[in-house]
């Protein structure tokens, strides 16, 4: 009876080691380059400093440069600041890392405009 019961008290322990190692909420270190952007984890937080550059299409889709490269962000009108900018503009953005099957890009909530 009681080798019944051991998967049973053992799996917490288990399930909460797996958990731990992908935490990504309050207090996780945030990735702050493109390049470390681009082979980050699926859901990391960034925060990135450079320009947007250029729209890619329609779709909220924008190329983001800083001095280690250049990714695809997208950016819902809603989340775009109330003063205009251009692609001479350094922006702060904050997200997080959005990865496809054959890409990477960035989900991001926050633009702030840099002075």
């Amino acid at each position: 009876m009681k080798a019944r019961y051991l998967p049973l008290i053992l799996a917490p322990l288990f399930s909460t080691a797996a958990l731990a190692a992908g935490y990504t909420g309050p207090g996780a270190q945030a990735v702050t380059t493109v390049a470390a952007a681009k082979e980050a984890a699926d859901d990391t937080p960034v925060v990135l400093q450079g320009y947007v550059t250029k729209k890619i299409n329609n779709d909220d889709k924008y190329e983001f440069k800083d001095n280690t490269g250049s990714i695809t962000v997208e950016i819902d009108d809603e989340d775009l600041p109330p003063t205009p900018f251009n692609d001479k503009t350094k922006v702060k953005l904050t997200g997080e890392v959005e990865k496809h099957l054959m890409s990477r890009e960035v989900d991001v909530d926050i633009v702030e405009i840099i002075n």
